[in-house]
């Protein structure tokens, strides 16, 4: 990874300080002493092209910390699993926490990547209440993958399975019926490629 300018080291850690609630770009000229936003966004460019920053395009004060130069992490945004509406996506919602994780945990782009808290017991016992899930987001899943999904505007975390033209959400809970997917609502936010157990049971 290439070496980082003294106003981008500076840069990056104020990203970092403010990651859950990002600064305006007059705001981060004014915390590196720069008198114009387009030095500011020329160091930013820099950051990505590094491999250091990934940012949303549609929103620039929406960003991914890949790389931190003095810690070998990445930071995952995590998501809680509340009821979106009828367009809704979980991603359009606020993350909750950022999560510094090692990169060695993550098999897909750290770009890509997103984080949920478990509710509810329709996984066990491959998932338990608030464990944590590390989700690459991917809205193409293959039959038996366990996915992050929103049916009928509930977000949950189930097995994908196709079954002709219907996709049925499974639990591996037994105490829990497979659901049909609603064809108008549903959809993919992600599939789940590591999961943090946050308790043992004995």
């Amino acid at each position: 990874m290439k070496a980082l300018h003294p106003k981008q080291a500076e840069l990056l850690e104020i990203l970092k300080a403010n990651i859950s609630d990002p600064l305006t770009m007059e705001e981060l000229a004014d915390r590196l002493n720069l008198s114009a936003k387009s030095v500011v966004f020329h160091h930013i460019k820099q950051l990505e092209k590094k491999g250091y920053l990934k940012r949303n395009p549609a929103n620039p004060r929406d960003y991914i910390i890949l790389k931190d130069p003095e810690k070998n992490v990445i930071y995952l945004k995590m998501y809680g699993m509340a009821k979106c509406g009828p367009e809704g996506t979980l991603l359009d919602g606020t993350p909750t926490r950022i999560v510094p994780v090692d990169p060695s945990m993550i098999y897909f782009p750290a770009c890509k990547g997103f984080m949920v808290e478990a509710k509810g017991d329709s996984m066990q016992t491959l998932i338990a209440p608030h464990d944590w899930l590390i989700v690459e987001q991917n809205h193409s899943p293959k039959n038996k993958d366990v996915v992050v999904c929103v049916n009928n505007g509930e977000v949950m975390v189930k097995r994908f399975t196709k079954d002709g033209e219907n996709v049925i959400l499974q639990s591996e809970n037994p105490q829990y019926n497979p659901i049909i997917a609603d064809r108008d609502s549903f959809h993919v936010e992600g599939i789940v490629r590591s999961i943090i157990k946050r308790s043992v049971s004995c």
